[in-house]
């Protein structure tokens, strides 16, 4: 019975995707150019095209989970980091958006677009282009 637990699969609607616009060109990101999108440190996709991050704030332990996952930060030290940076005027912080089928429609309608969503958030409106291992 423990060997059956251990081996068994686990839940892809737990696991954390990051996305983008369906038809856009981008087919794959990795690790680290993901922290450079959505940390506001590049406003390009790594093939010079346009980028719109959109924070899915559809729910919080989303969002802590992909920050965690992403950058080993709490959503108060990112929150405290896109302070720092607003305050300086350098960047614009990612428009949180808060509800899933907000964040659906702005995904099918932004080609630029990217964001992040659990297993059970994927539809035909977006390309999974990185997934986190599941916690």
């Amino acid at each position: 019975m423990i060997a059956w637990l251990i081996a068994a699969p686990v839940s892809g609607e737990d696991t954390l995707y990051v996305v983008v616009n369906a038809d856009n060109k981008i087919g794959q990101l990795s690790h680290h150019e993901l922290v450079d999108i959505f940390m506001g440190r590049y406003d390009t996709f790594p093939n010079g095209d346009d980028v719109t991050v959109f924070d899915n704030g559809s729910e919080l332990s989303v969002r802590e989970a992909f920050y965690r996952q992403l950058v080993d930060r709490s959503l108060a030290q990112v929150d405290a980091y896109w302070a720092r940076l607003q305050f300086s005027g350098r960047v614009t912080q990612p428009q949180e958006v808060d509800s899933t089928d907000e964040l659906t429609e702005k995904m099918r309608k932004t080609p630029s677009g990217i964001t992040f969503v659990r297993g059970s958030e994927l539809n035909d409106s977006v390309k999974v282009v990185y997934q986190f291992d599941p916690e």
